[in-house]
């Protein structure tokens, strides 16, 4: 069982699947992202160290060459990957043209929907917290506040009064929010403020214009929220990943339920409101694997599964839970009849008890 994980949580996102895939009877190799490799080396010094079988848990480190190899490699059963759509679907496709399982979890563009009646203090904590939390690096982000109309305007001003409150820097030195994790990417994410502004967005908060508690080489971003963002506009379409918030309005329950089920991903997503009936029209109705109710970033326990729906998920089986355990097992029947004399004779029919 092969498992190709990301950066943005080097420890986390191989557990989903390794323990799962170990004991039901798997050995397992692991390709960390070339980011940030030293999580999994410490992990199989720790599993050697506790007399872990060598075998079983093993480690390959690399770029795509590595991975092109897992995936067309005749001894590997099982890919498990998380990362970006573009490359979750290469994955899948490369994967199960060599008659591989595969569970390839891609990108995400998270909604929020907030109804009037909701308590608009706790949904601005909660755009707050799972908007920037990780500097917006984690496929659970909300990235899209979707606001039924009255409540944008004060909607909007209580995120902005609370990103005010925000501490962008070193996370030793009890910041809120760190670093994006390479400049490359911090440069990618710094350029949609541009292309945002100019498609006709306002620009509320602009994390460039933050003072950071860090080194001046850091690869910082301060908390980002843009209001009055359209579907077509590619701060929408796109996923971002980094800490950009961005508010859009709708007249309707209705209208907001289509902008998220319009939406090509279907990770995560969330709505606040305190009227039951409303609730559970969303969970029932809203195109998207996992839902919070009141809950802005709904990762299940472990006992169930994760994963999204449409380009959020190449291949049917979700990571860790029930369906981690099907993914990693193969179910075999077996018919037997342990014989005496009265089960001979001639009999063409189909078999019988």
């Amino acid at each position: 069982a092969a498992i190709i994980s990301p950066f943005n949580f080097p420890a986390m996102v191989p557990m989903w699947f390794f323990p799962v895939a170990i004991a039901a009877g798997n050995t397992v190799i692991i390709k960390p992202s070339e980011k940030d490799p030293s999580a999994i080396n410490y992990i199989a010094a720790l599993w050697k160290e506790d007399g872990l079988p060598d075998g079983v848990f093993n480690v390959v480190h690399g770029d795509k060459v590595a991975v092109d190899r897992i995936l067309e490699h005749p001894d590997i059963s099982s890919v498990s990957f998380v990362g970006s759509t573009t490359i979750a679907k290469y994955v899948y496709e490369n994967a199960a043209k060599s008659g591989k399982r595969v569970q390839a979890l891609g990108g995400a563009k998270n909604h929020m929907l907030v109804l009037p009646d909701a308590d608009l203090d706790l949904a601005a904590d909660a755009a707050i917290n799972a908007g920037f939390g990780s500097a917006g690096e984690r496929c659970m982000a909300i990235s899209a506040v979707v606001a039924v109309e009255p409540i944008g305007d004060l909607l909007v001003a209580k995120i902005a009064e609370r990103m005010k409150t925000l501490k962008t820097g070193d996370g030793r030195e009890g910041s809120d929010m760190g670093p994006l994790v390479t400049k490359a990417h911090r440069d990618k994410v710094a350029s949609y403020l541009d292309a945002g502004v100019k498609s006709g967005a306002t620009l509320v908060a602009d994390g460039r214009e933050t003072i950071f508690a860090g080194k001046a080489e850091g690869f910082w971003l301060g908390p980002t929220l843009f209001d009055q963002v359209t579907p077509k506009m590619s701060i929408y379409a796109d996923e971002i990943f980094g800490p950009v918030l961005s508010v859009l309005r709708v007249k309707s329950y209705d209208e907001g339920l289509q902008l998220i089920n319009d939406h090509p991903y279907g990770n995560g997503t969330a709505i606040f409101t305190n009227d039951g009936g409303a609730a559970r029209k969303f969970q029932n109705e809203v195109q998207v694997g996992m839902v919070g109710i009141n809950v802005p970033i709904p990762v299940p326990v472990a006992y169930y599964s994760f994963g999204g729906w449409k380009n959020s998920l190449f291949g049917d089986t979700h990571a860790h839970g029930t369906e981690g355990v099907h993914f990693f097992t193969r179910g075999k029947v077996v018919t037997s009849r342990w014989l005496d004399p009265s089960h001979g004779g001639i009999n063409l029919g189909f078999p019988q008890n």
